[in-house]
């Protein structure tokens, strides 16, 4: 009761074939794989951009730039 036969997957896929064509699946299946190599491609992008953002040096200072230039006159 619980497992399927061979009839009725034969059944399935007549059914399947019949909603979609032939010339759909094969369609759609392509559709995905150029979805996930989209996704690849943009995810190794985005993993690149960080890399090459983590080797900036960054030239900030706690101190505003007017403190540090008073400090220097002052000296």
């Amino acid at each position: 009761m619980g497992s399927f036969s061979i009839w009725h997957w034969l059944i399935v896929l007549a059914v399947v074939l019949l909603l979609f064509g032939r010339g759909k699946i094969p369609e759609l299946m392509g559709d995905v794989a150029k979805g996930i190599k989209n996704f690849k491609s943009g995810m190794s992008d985005e993993d690149a951009a960080d890399a090459n953002n983590s080797k900036t040096i960054d030239n900030t200072t706690s101190e505003p730039v007017n403190s540090v230039k008073e400090k220097t006159k002052k000296s």
